[in-house]
Order: structure tokens, then sequence, then C-alpha cells
């Protein structure tokens, strides 16, 4: 997949690389620097900024995806940027952490934002007087102090932070110890000094671990400092290096210097010192320091300590060395890095030559200490108590090898990898250098691993990642990066893999890919060689004592051994057989190609493929004839011979018979010369940036011959050659290529023989940055001189505009820092902004900022006023967002055909014009006929005006006129207004009083007069209440459990499988067990939880004592659990666990009698009168609001009026125009065709008993009118369209009136002429149609002045009201006969259950009776009931629509608040459902607690009574379910966690028989592979 962050050059050249993450990192930074510290608004920060940079992170993955390409899009970068200076930077093991001037970051390793303090906060008195402790202040209310951190410490095994710094004007130390993985969380802190009170240059802090006496290790805080100049009154007595606390149980208490015997142990210098670098090897600590003793010059050295005993011991135990650089005396030591691993003690220090921090060299030394010299006999540091008398002088250590020389070397960081140290240099020029170094010290070819646009420093701190070890933390002055150490999976082949000699990558056989080693694991790996090597394969040409030409390849590779058996070479050609046999046998890294003779007169291409394994390397050879290979002999001609695989001997290249030294070239002499001499005088320009640049023009003598040009940059291993053109023999012309580095580059030049001449340097720069423009805007006929400000802008080649980019400006003039240029002219009229790029060879660069376009300027006119000797010309200009200036105008007045200049001075600009006023000098007469002004490129002419005089009177006489016309017209039209006003608020008043008058009428007219001849009940049989019930979201299990008529019967096979199962189950231990281990699995969801619980119902239904006994076991470990115990309210409050939905199965078995005896009846009349009450008022076909109702959810308020109809309705008989006897039928106006079929069908069902023989879909109805029938369509050309969405035909539509006639027709043998289905089939319905709530689109009222009408809904709520009253007594019937007690006694299992939560109570020791309320109303209305009342379709052969459930919803809410104990106080603003029935929940609630004391005085239940109870239900219902499938679905959940069930049994301590026993089933059910269940 694609990189969250790109690389420099997977972006196009116009387009700027760090513009995305420095916008994010600087939205982040903003956002928790201002943040307040509570924690709401902390916790909403965190996620809206990673949400934010996780946006940034897709964007940016989109655009790699259209621009990058996919090789160099794999790396990650990230960065971290921040305004102020960086102070510290540490890398733990989980964070990395940041300190700046004011703020404190902790960031993820991939440098996400986790924590930030701010480091600005308030003095405040402590305990003692001359202490003062440092607070933060989030808020920046009052701010008088900034802690500054010099020493930033992870103390990972004690899961700290140690931060230390000073505080005020008076630099007081101050110490924080912070939580490691949340730096908010303050552990400690104290004022105390550790670390240097002034900048942490020059100083440094580590944490030491010290073998105490006692065998104990100690950690210590390891501090040298930088001596200051001048101490201040805050000053601690601390010694140069000194050794503090970390803990404290130390002796001293934390941060303490003190020794055990109360001493201050510490090393003093009276020299001017400067440390570097310190760690800690082993038992040894490394301090390096640059060191000048008495004005002498300065010297590089080395301090050992030996961290043991303690820490008086341990800073008693110095000894110390001198380190000497190839530059002699005066050097400096400006960064180091110790090379880990190794038995040497190997460190790489960056040393500048001459003392500055230009010329830099990095050295490579042994310091491995010298314990047999004397302590502290050091010239430069001592203890203070033990000052040596004659000190010793220091060993001098020399360094083993120069490894690199490049200028502005500023930090480094060495790892070792195999055989190899690899160093990452970074420069004060903004650059990572990649340096391998093999085993032998030499360096392989340095890379470029990243590289800034501009200067920017890297500290002398490169940090790797502990934990990935892939990625470097670079610091900046305002920035960390995270830089990928390798960028392995850029490398696409096997041989761009390994020819990069880099030690991180290894070819990855299996994946056939560049990887990391670590990435590669399970599979074959090819890598480099532990020692340099410039390629992978070579060759070179052999003559034999038998005159026989050999071919030798050599592959400097690593592979395993399995693979080099695997070796082989193939040598082809475009012609014959190149060898006649292959002796010796090729064997790894050696094999031989021996030619056919003859050997051919012209060069011959010669490709090798070698296999290793699965891996083929093709090398291309160009074999020459050596003894052709002939000239002058030459240091060139030497080579060219050494490169071609010959040899050179006696001054002339031959067939070589043993191996050839690549150095035999070297002290070759130069005979003669063919060619003069060049010599390179001047090139320019001579300094480009690192894009190179075009049209470069080399001058000197003796350039007749040249023919290319040769660059070698510091960091390139390969020259690059540029061809020449202009050449007359004293210049040429050539390009300069682009580079990866910055630096420096020698220039020679290349005759024909290869020999290059001339050492003449260029130097390569960053590239120009553009930080602002002025002026930021333009006239649009261009010109205007624009003026670029930035870095590098003398390396700009021209300037372009966006969008077209095509037209190039060159630089007026330009400098380092600005660049002058004029703008273009807007070709397109409709661009108002314009980014402007730097065009730099061929790569354009934008600018952050944009220019804007604007219309070019309009001068009005110009007067002219003589001033004494001179003429004062006022020119008006119309004001404009140009911010014109004098400088930019230039101006001629014209008197009598001769041009006079005029001198601008400074201009007066007002709100609406601006004023430029201008003086010629000299002139007499101020009569000016015309003035010339030009800006830019263009120029006007402005005239004299003879009648402006005129046209002001004209003004000033018409504006009177135009405001007595406008207040007259303006008087006019306010009194219309106000009349159209007073109209409507009458007509708005007259609407909202009918409608609270209706609603008034309807809530005291309104009575139950719903039809209660309801006719037969269609009662569901129970196999399908209980299946409904036990399965509600799962119709296959349904049909899997229920034994419908004609299903056929099981195998006998299968039967005796399950019947094994059945028995099984049967054991009480097994099946509790089972239980529990299934329900302690993560991934057994509450709805696995459920079904166990139905197929367990099903299974033991024949069962059902033992199924009781059952969820007896499981509800008291229930009850046991924390959850009960505890809140003991909650219990059984939801369907969380197998026993809470076998509850809800056990009272669904044994209450179905009850319910179809007692409940059904009222529960059947009740829907039935809702249905009825919700179809008397308008209902909306589409979203099935309707103006009756329960719900204020589902109240249609915005409903129009409507009437009442009753209308004829006819049956059509037979296919000859029979009709039946008219049946009247009530319907509304406003009833779409599609309700008044439902009407009609409603009507003939209710009146003769059964249902009309022909469904909705298939009837058809037409009206009278006039004689004739006219079909009814729900649809048709008339209908009428708002928007795009059209109305559903209304009876108002058709005009059919009260008493109109209506004719039913069945299309099975009346199909109507045009055939149409039902609207209602189309996917988009509620989009495309509408019927009495109007779409939500702009219309004209005007044709529709009905739905101007104002509509509140709070109007319409009385007919909830009227809704409520009339099915009011078929609640209460429901209610009552719920709760009622026939013959004085509650259904069997109803007592019985409750005395058994009783028992449970009292054993649980509760005395609470409001739990017991709770407990018995959770277990049977909440469990069972609501689900009854809210699904009436479990119960009936009946359709349940979205808003009878909305209604029911209410009544169930009303049913549940009768349960409940708590009083509520209701609002203005409760919701309605709540205060429709407020007034009947107390009494509903006394006749609720009535009903629970009949229950407990009620005699109780003896097990026997029960007993029979369940066998009677069980025998009633046999044969109803399919047991054996239940049992088949049963065993899949024991197949699934087999072993976990197994385990659980084993640890409950199950006898081995019912372990076998189920190992038998299982066997049984494995070994039944073509059965279809499974």
């Amino acid at each position: 997949m694609c990189c969250f962050y790109f690389r420099f050059r997977s972006f196009p050249p116009n387009f700027s690389t760090s513009s995305f993450s420095k916008a994010a990192a600087h939205l982040r930074t903003f956002l928790w620097t201002q943040r307040p510290q509570c924690t709401a608004v902390h916790q909403c920060l965190t996620v809206s900024v990673s949400l934010w940079y996780k946006m940034i992170f897709f964007l940016f993955g989109l655009f790699c995806s259209i621009w990058g390409e996919p090789a160099l899009c794999l790396e990650e970068y990230r960065e971290f940027n921040f305004t102020e200076d960086l102070r510290q930077l540490a890398v733990g093991n989980n964070s990395v952490y940041v300190a700046t001037e004011e703020n404190f970051y902790q960031l993820s390793h991939d440098l996400t934002l986790i924590y930030n303090l701010t480091n600005r906060g308030i003095l405040k008195s402590a305990d003692q007087l001359d202490k003062e402790e440092f607070y933060r202040d989030p808020m920046k209310a009052v701010l008088n102090a900034t802690l500054k951190v010099n020493v930033l410490l992870p103390f990972e095994k004690n899961d700290t932070l140690i931060s230390c710094g000073v505080t005020g004007n008076k630099l007081c130390g101050f110490c924080e110890v912070l939580d490691l993985k949340d730096i908010s969380k303050l552990v400690y802190s104290e004022s105390i000094q550790v670390g240097p009170q002034r900048s942490s240059s020059g100083s440094v802090s580590f944490l030491v671990d010290v073998k105490e006496d006692s065998g104990q290790t100690e950690t210590y805080i390891l501090t040298a400092i930088k001596n200051p100049r001048d101490k201040t009154e805050c000053s601690d007595d601390l010694k140069t290096i000194n050794l503090q606390n970390t803990n404290q149980k130390q002796h001293g208490d934390i941060f303490s210097w003190s020794g055990r015997s109360g001493d201050k142990p510490g090393i003093q210098t009276e020299a001017d010192v400067e440390f570097v670098d310190g760690f800690q090897i082993n038992s040894t600590v490394y301090l390096f320091s640059n060191v000048a003793s008495g004005g002498k010059t300065n010297k590089v050295r080395l301090i050992w300590l030996q961290a043991v005993t303690s820490k008086t011991q341990t800073l008693k135990s110095l000894r110390g060395a001198t380190l000497s650089s190839s530059g002699g005396e005066g050097s400096r030591l400006l960064a180091s890095s110790v090379i880990p691993g190794g038995q040497q003690v190997l460190w790489s220090g960056v040393f500048s030559v001459d003392g500055g921090e230009s010329n830099t060299e990095l050295l490579l030394f042994d310091v491995s200490p010298d314990l047999n010299r004397e302590m502290n006999k050091d010239p430069d540091f001592y203890a203070p108590v033990d000052k040596p008398v004659n000190p010793s002088v220091p060993v001098l250590l020399k360094h083993k090898a120069v490894l690199f020389k490049q200028n502005l070397m500023s930090s480094v960081l060495a790892v070792r990898l195999n055989g190899w140290m690899v160093f990452f240099i970074g420069t004060a020029d903004g650059q990572i250098i990649k340096l391998p170094v093999d085993r032998n010290y030499q360096p392989s070819c340095p890379q470029i691993l990243y590289r800034t646009s501009g200067d920017n420093k890297v500290f002398p701190k490169v940090q790797l990642d502990p934990v990935d070890q892939k990625h470097l933390y670079v610091p900046f002055k305002n920035q960390v990066k995270r830089v990928p150490v390798s960028n392995c999976r850029t490398y696409q082949s096997v041989k761009d893999c390994l020819s990069a000699q880099d030690p991180f990558c290894v070819w990855c056989v299996s994946k056939k890919s560049c990887s990391f080693k670590d990435d590669c694991r399970a599979s074959e790996r090819l890598s480099i060689p532990d020692e340099s090597k410039q390629k992978i394969v070579s060759h070179r040409f052999l003559k034999d004592s038998t005159g026989e030409m050999k071919i030798i390849i050599q592959s400097h590779l690593t592979i395993e051994k399995k693979v080099q058996s695997n070796f082989t070479c193939d040598f082809s050609t475009t012609s014959s057989q190149l060898c006649k046999k292959q002796e010796p046998k090729p064997q790894y890294p050696q094999c031989t190609c021996i030619l056919n003779d003859p050997f051919p007169a012209d060069d011959l291409d010669v490709t090798v493929t070698i296999s290793l394994g699965d891996t083929f390397l093709t090398e291309k050879i160009k074999m020459v004839n050596c003894s052709s290979i002939q000239g002058q002999p030459s240091f060139h001609l030497c080579q060219r011979c050494i490169r071609a695989g010959c040899g050179w001997r006696q001054n002339s290249c031959s067939w070589e018979t043993d191996a050839v030294s690549n150095d035999i070239c070297a002290n070759i002499e130069q005979f003669g010369r063919n060619f003069s001499k060049p010599e390179i005088s001047s090139i320019s320009p001579s300094v480009v940036s690192f894009y190179g640049r075009n049209q470069v023009v080399l001058s000197g003598r003796n350039l007749r011959d040249v023919t290319r040009v040769r660059i070698k940059a510091d960091l390139d291993c390969d020259p690059k050659e540029s061809p020449v053109w202009n050449n007359n023999g004293s210049s040429l012309t050539f390009h300069i290529p682009s580079t990866e580095a910055k630096g420096l580059a020698k220039v020679c030049v290349l005759l024909p023989d290869g020999s290059c001449h001339g050492n003449f340097t260029v130097t390569y720069q960053s590239s120009p940055i553009c930080t602002n423009i002025t002026p930021s805007s333009s006239w649009r006929s261009g010109g205007r001189m624009i003026t670029i400000s930035g870095t590098h802008l003398d390396l700009v080649e021209g300037i372009t505009h966006s969008p077209t980019q095509q037209e190039v400006m060159s630089p007026m003039s330009s400098s380092y820092q600005t660049l002058i240029y004029e703008t273009p002219a807007a070709k397109n009229p409709l661009v108002s902004s314009s980014t402007v790029f730097l065009k730099v060879v061929n790569v354009t660069l934008a600018c952050s900022k944009e220019i804007t376009y604007y219309p070019d300027p309009e001068f009005s006119s110009f007067t002219a006023v003589k001033e004494r000797e001179d003429v004062r010309i006022t020119i008006q200009k119309k004001a404009d967002n140009l911010q014109m200036t004098g400088a930019e105008l230039s101006v001629v007045g014209i008197q009598d055909e001769i041009e006079n200049a005029c001198i601008i001075k400074p201009e007066e600009i007002s709100n609406k014009t601006e004023t430029f006023i201008c003086e010629i000098k000299g002139l007499q007469s101020s009569d000016i006929d015309m003035v010339k002004v030009k800006y830019g490129y263009e120029s006007i002419t402005l005239n004299k005006s003879s009648s402006l005089f005129y046209v002001i009177l004209l003004v000033i006489f018409l504006i009177p006129i135009t405001l007595v016309v406008v207040f007259f017209v303006y008087r006019r039209q306010r009194q219309q207004f106000t009349v159209r006003m007073n109209k409507l608020m009458e007509n708005l008043e007259c609407d909202i009083r009918n409608d609270i008058r209706q609603g008034f009428i309807d809530l005291q007219t309104e009575k139950a007069d719903l039809m209660e001849n309801v006719g037969a009940i269609p009662f569901l049989d129970y196999k399908h209440f209980a299946s409904r019930t036990f399965f509600p979201e799962s119709d296959s299990l349904i049909k899997l459990c229920v034994k419908d008529i004609g299903q056929d019967v099981e195998k006998m096979e299968l039967d005796q499988h399950c019947q094994r199962f059945s028995s099984l189950i049967q054991d009480q231990l097994f099946l509790t067990t089972m239980v529990h281990a299934l329900e302690e699995q993560k991934s057994f969801t509450i709805k696995d939880k459920c079904t166990l619980a139905s197929l367990l119902t099903v299974a033991l239904h024949g069962n059902l004592s033992y199924l009781t006994e059952v969820m007896e076991v499981l509800l008291k470990d229930l009850m046991q659990q924390n959850s009960a115990t505890t809140q003991p309210k909650l219990l059984l409050r939801r369907t969380e666990s197998t026993v809470e939905k076998l509850l809800t199965n056990w009272v669904s078995v044994c209450l179905y009698g009850f319910l179809r005896e007692s409940v059904g009846q009222h529960l059947f009349l009740l829907v039935s009168a809702l249905t009825q009450q919700i179809s008397k008022g308008p209902v909306d076909c589409v979203t099935e609001k309707a103006l009756y109702t329960l719900s204020e959810d589902w109240l249609l308020w915005q409903a129009q009026d409507f009437s009442q109809l009753k209308l004829k309705v006819l049956f059509a008989v037979g296919s000859d125009g029979e009709v039946s006897e008219p049946l009247e039928v009530d319907a509304l106006s406003c009833d779409t065709v599609e309700q008044l079929k439902e009407k009609i069908l409603n009507t003939f069902k209710t009146k003769f008993g059964f249902a009309y023989n022909t469904s909705v879909r298939d009837v058809s109805v037409e009206y009278e009118r006039d004689g004739l029938f006219l079909p009814l369509q729900e649809v048709d050309r008339g209908s009428e369209v708002i928007g795009e969405v059209t109305k559903l035909n209304t009876l108002r539509h058709y005009k059919v009136n009260d008493g109109a006639t209506v004719k039913v027709l069945s299309r099975k043998t009346h199909p109507p002429l045009s055939p149409q289905g039902s609207v209602k089939d189309d996917e988009n319905f509620s989009g495309k149609y509408f019927h009495l709530i109007d779409p939500d689109v702009v219309e004209d009222h005007g044709k529709n002045p009905e739905r101007k009408k104002l509509k509140l809904k709070e109007v319409h709520l009385t007919k909830l009201l009227s809704t409520k009253v009339a099915v009011h007594s078929y609640v209460e019937n429901l209610f009552r006969s719920i709760w009622g007690m026939t013959q004085s006694k509650a259904p069997l299992a109803i007592k019985y259950f409750f005395d058994f939560l009783d028992t449970q109570a009292e054993t649980m020791k509760i005395t609470d009776p409001d739990v017991r309320h709770i407990w018995k109303t959770n277990s049977l209305p909440l469990r069972f009931w609501i689900n009854i009342l809210k699904n009436p379709q479990f119960v009936f052969d009946m359709e349940k629509t979205p808003h009878l459930d909305g209604c029911l919803s209410v009544i169930a809410q009303a049913f549940m608040d009768s349960f409940s104990l708590s009083e509520t106080q209701l609002g203005k603003h409760a919701p309605t459902n709540k205060l429709l029935y407020a007034k009947d929940i107390p009494k509903f609630k006394q006749e609720v607690k009535a009903y629970y004391k009949q229950i407990r005085e009620q005699p109780a239940v003896s097990d026997a009574e029960f007993k029979d109870f369940l066998k009677g239900e069980s025998k009633k219902h046999e044969g109803e379910f399919n047991e054996a499938a239940a049992l088949r679905e049963l065993f899949k959940f024991i197949q699934r966690y087999f072993t976990e069930i197994k385990e659980k049994l084993s640890s409950n301590g199950a006898p081995a028989e019912l372990l076998e026993q189920l190992q038998h089933v299982k066997d049984l059910f494995d070994g039944l592979k073509s059965c279809s269940w499974n």
C-alpha cells in the first residue's frame, strides 16, 4: 500500500513536500498549547486532533497513489513541528519527549502528539525562605516565570521522566519527576539545581548505574557542566562533574549529590571546558570534552570513571586521555557516537580541523579504558580534596582511521550491523548522510538519506528508535524528524538491492523483494559481504600457459550454503557457441568459461547469467581483444585496460596470466600527449542549487579538444559527465547536473583519450525558498514590480504564474534574500489569484503566498493649479485594493504638444478616491491640455474636462426630487403591506381557533363506539407461538425446530446419535457446566446465549420438570455473582445470560394457557380498536402517520381539511356487467385510491364475516359520473407534481362526492385498459411520491392557497387524548385480565416462581421489600407481558404496522410504569407518552400492589402439584417440536468449544464416566459425515 508520508522526489517538481505535514503539526501544536486544562476538553481535543491527523494521512495516501512512484512511496517520514526553539530531545521505549523554550511535548514513536504541557508558569514562595517553587499555569492567566529545561532523562526502570532546568531571572534550579507514560502526571518536584544554570550547550547529563559494596546497583544522574563565566545568587555548590540521586530511598534524599559520609564528592577543573558527549558501557563511564587550559590551544579530552563501590569512589577513579586528530593542535570535537558491540570500545567523533564548524572530518578511535594508569593524576580534572601535586601526562590516543571528510558535519550516530558499521551524519546545511564502513574500516559509497530544502542545521544528538531500530529521530531548531535508516523497499531488483551496498538491506528470495533482514525471517537471503565492494559481480580475462583464453566471473555476495550448491553460470552471445567447456565446475563464488578458438576480431557483447538457487543475476560484459588497446602509455590508457578485464605489463595492455591489482596504474608517468593540456580559469555561475544549472559557461585555455565536462561531488561515488557545445577554444557551455547532496563538487574537462584536466570547484547549495511577496497584488494588465523575500533567491532562473506556467519572467535583479520581477498579464479573465513559482533548472518551486489580480486602476480626472514657479497637478483615481504607490506611476503633463515631466509627491488617500499629486517644475502656465499616466505596461491619457461644473449642478438639482419620489412610493407600499398583514393574521387566527374548537368537540363527544364484534380471534397454535417467542430473529431455526404437517420422519441412525446426546444433557452437572463454560468464552455472544437457551427449551420440552430444575440452579449461580450481590436491583433486568433467556422461554411455556383463555381476547380487542380508531381520520399513505394516534411521533398534524363520505359500493359479478347489492362504505375525501380499496374490503369482511375473494392488488375501482364509470388510479397524468415529487390521487382529486357510487372490479375478469402496478412497489416510493405531507420543496402557494395555512403540532395534541378516550376501556380490561385473579388464584407458574424468588432473597439475607418487588417485576411483566403487548403477532395471525407498534409502545410504557416503585414528577416538558396516562398510573399501581400481595398470601404450591402441571404441559404439546434438530444445533456449540467444555468439566471434578460419555458422543457425531444437517 502507499505510504502515509512522502519522500521528496515522489511529488511533481512544483509540489511542496512539507506543506501537508507542517500544516498538520502546526494545527496540532496550536490546539494543544491553547487547550483548557479540563478533562472533558482534554479528551475531546485528543480525539479531534487524532481524527484530523488521520484524515491528513489519508489524503497523503491518495495523493501518493496519483503522483508518487510506488517504489519511492514505501518508507515513512514523519515530523513534529513547533514554533519555539528546541532545548532537549529524549527518546524512551514508549514515547519521544521534546522540551522547547515554552512547551513540553510527549509524542508517540510515530511523532503523534500524546500530551503537551506549558513551561510557562508562576513562582511561589516555598516552605524554605530562600526557595521558590515553580507551578505551571495552563490557563496562562498570570505568568512570571519560564522553566528552561536543561536535563531530560527517561528513567525506564523506574517508569519516570526526570526533567531539570532553571526558572526566573535568578536562574534558580528546579526539577520534576514525571510519569513516563503521562507527563501531565507530576510525581515529585523540588527547587534544586541539577545540570547547568544556563544553556545546556557544552554540558551533558545521563544516567549512571553504580554497583555498590552491598551488591545492589544504584542509579545516579551524572551531570558534566560547562564552567559558567559568572555565578548567580541561586548557584549551588555543584562541581564540574557530579553524581546526584534519582530516588528518595538513596542516601541524602532525591537529587542530593552528597556521599554516604556527608561529603559532596565531585570533579573540578580550572580550565575552560566544553563537554560534548558521555555514556556508560558496563562499569566504565566515558566523558568527552574540549579543554582550553591556560590560554593554550584546544585539546580533546577523554575521561574514564569506574562506576563501582559508591558515588565517592566512582568520582575518585578518574583517569584521562587526549585524542589526537589529523588536524593536530587546535582541532575541536563537535559531536560523537560510540559504536555499540564488539570487543574493543570503538568510538567515532566529528572533529573540526581548524576549530571552526566548516572544515570537518569523521575519525575512528579505540577508547578502551587504560586501567593500569594511576587514578586522579589528570592535569585538567581533579577531585577538590585530592588535587594532584605532580599530575601525569595523559595517554595520547591516535585515531585508527579517517572515515570521512565533509564540510559542515554537525552530528553523528553509529550503528553496528554484522561486520559493518553504519554512520548517520548530520550536517549544518540540513542533510543526513549514511556512511557504511566495513570491518577493515573502508567506507562504502555515502548516501543522502534525507535533506531539507533550506539550510536547517541538524542538532548534535541524532537518536535511534529503541523499539524497531529502523528509524532515526533528527532534531532541528523547530522540528523533530523521523527518518527511516534505509530505503530498502525502493530497490526493485536483486541487482539494485545488493549494488546499493546497504548493510540494512537483504534480498528476500521467497518474497522477491528487497527488505530489512528481520523482515525476511523464514526465507533464503542474499546480502553483501562484510567487506566493501564496488560491484557484486566482477570479471577478468586470463590466458593460461597453454594459450587458452578464459573469462573468470567472481560473485561478491554472502549466501547460505544450500544456495551455494545451486550456483551456476551461463555465458551467451548473439553469435556462435562462446565456451567450449567449463573447467573447473562452477564453485561459488567463481566460475570460468574457456573460449572457443579463434578469438573474434571485433568487440563481443557477452551476457552472463548467474543462478543462485531461484535467484538470477545478469551481467553484461564487453569482451575486448586486449592486444587492440594500444597507444601512448598513460594513466588513462592503463585504467581503460584494467576496466576491460585485461592486464597491464611493461607499459602495454595484454592478456593477463594472473590476478590484477587495481593500484597498478597509480605510478604510471605520462610519456607524451597528443593534445594540448586544457586549463580552467572560471565557471559561471559556480554556485548552484542541488537541482543543478543549465547554460553554464566554462572559460579557460586549450579547450578546443574538450569533449565532455566531468563533475564529481564530494558524496558521489560515480562522477557525472555533461556534453559541451559552443566550444570556441577559450570558452564552452555545459549543464551542471542535479545531485542528491549539498556541498562542493570538483570539475575537470575530458579529452578524447579519456584524460581529465583541471581542478575547479562548484558549490551545490539548498534550493531557493520563498517566504514573502510584496506587494501581494497586481493589476490585470501586468508589469507590476514584485519583490520576493526568502533564501538562495540568487539561484532562481525564472518566475512563472499559475495556472498556465507557460510564460517565464526573468528576474530584474536578485540576491541571496530578495528577488525583483515584473508580473505577467492575466490571460484568463476568470483568474483572481495566482500562485508564484520559482523556476530552477527544470524544476518549479511554489511560493507559500499567492498574488491576487485586481482590475486595472481607474484614473478619472485631473486638475492643474499654479503654485509659484511650478504647476501642481492633482490626479483622481477610483479607490481599489491595489495599494498603489507613487513610485509605480510615471506622469507627463502635455501643454501645446510639449511633454513636461511631472514629479510625484507623497499621495493623499481618502475613503472613496485616491489622490496622486505631482509637480512640473518651471512651467509658466497651468493650462494643461492632457496628462499621460503610465503604470506597468499600460499608459492612459486624461483630457481636460470643461463640462464638469454643469454635471455637478445637475446632480445637486436631481437629488432632492429623487428623495421626494422615493418617500411617497415607500409610504404607499408600506400601507398596502400593513393591510395584507392584517388580513393574513385574521385568517391565521381563524384557522387556529377552528382547529382548537374542533379538537375540543372531538374530545367531549368521543366515546368508545368502536365495534366489538370482530369475529373469530385468529389465535396462533402453541408451537408457532412458542417458536416466535423462542427465536424472534431467526426464521431458519423456527422452520428447523417446528414440525409442520407433512414433515418427513428423520432417519433412525440420526435419532440414535441424538438419543445419546439427549441422555448426556439430562445430566445436570454436565448441562450446567456446559452452560458456564460457553458463557466464559469471549467469542460467545449474547445472541449465541439466547440461541442456546431456546435450543435447550426445545430439546428438553418433553421434560419440563428437569428444565425447571436446571433453570433454578443457573439462577442461583447468577444471583451469587458480584453484580447480583452488590447491586441486587439489577438482577434479571436485561437478557445478558443464558438463564435469563431460559426464564423468558419458561414463562412463555407455562403461561400460554392463561394467555389464550384469559388475556388473548382483550388483547385482540385492543389491537382491533386501535386499528379502527386510526382509520377514522386521515392517514398519510407514504409515512403512515395519522390524525388519530396515541404516539406523538406518528401524529399527522400537517393534514389539510377533509370531509366524511358515505359511498355506495357495487361489486361486479361475472363478466357481463351484473353487479351486487350496494354496500355502504365510510371513507374520507383525503383517502388515496389504495386506502379506499382497503376500506371497501375491510367493510365487506366485517359485514359478511369472510374476506372478499380477491386481494387488494387485484382489485380496481371505478367512480360513476354522469352515467359513466371513470377508473380511479393512484397516479395519472393529472396528478399534482411539486418539484420532482408526485402527489397520490385522492377522492378529492377525482371530485368524489358524498353518496357517490363506486364499482369494484376484479382484474382477473375485468383487466384494465392501461395496466398499472401499485406505486408502493417502487423502491424509492417515499422519495418519489407524497400524500398529505407536502415535500420539502419551494412551490407557488398561489396555486394552492390552503398550503399557506400555518399548522401547529401542539394544536393537534388533543387528538392523542381523544384516541386514548376511545380505546381506554380496552386498555383497562386488558390490564386487569393480566393482574386479575381467577377464583382468587394466580397461575401456578407465577405463584411457584414468586415463592422461589422470596426464598432466594431470604437465603441471601435481603430484607428490602423493594428488591423482591423489582425481581418479580423483572421476571414477569418486563420479561413476558411487555413482549406480548408490543408483539401481538406472536399470539395472533396478523401483521403489525410500524404505526400500530408506536401506539402499543405507549400502552406498554404505561403498563410498566404501573409496576414502578418510584414516583415520577411530570412537568410541562415531559414526553406526551408519559403525560397521556399520568392520571391513571396511581390507580394501576394500587391494583399491582394488591395483586402482588394476593400472590404472596396465596397457599404455596407443592412440588408434586407443580410437577404434575409441568408433565401435563409437556404431554399436551408432545410431538410439536423437532427435538432432534434442536439437539444437532446444540451440538454445534459443543463442537466449537469442545476443549473448553472438557477442561471445565475436569476442573469441576466431573466423574471420568461423564467425560468418556462426552467423548463418545463427539466421536459419534464426528463420524456422521454424510448427514444433511452437517
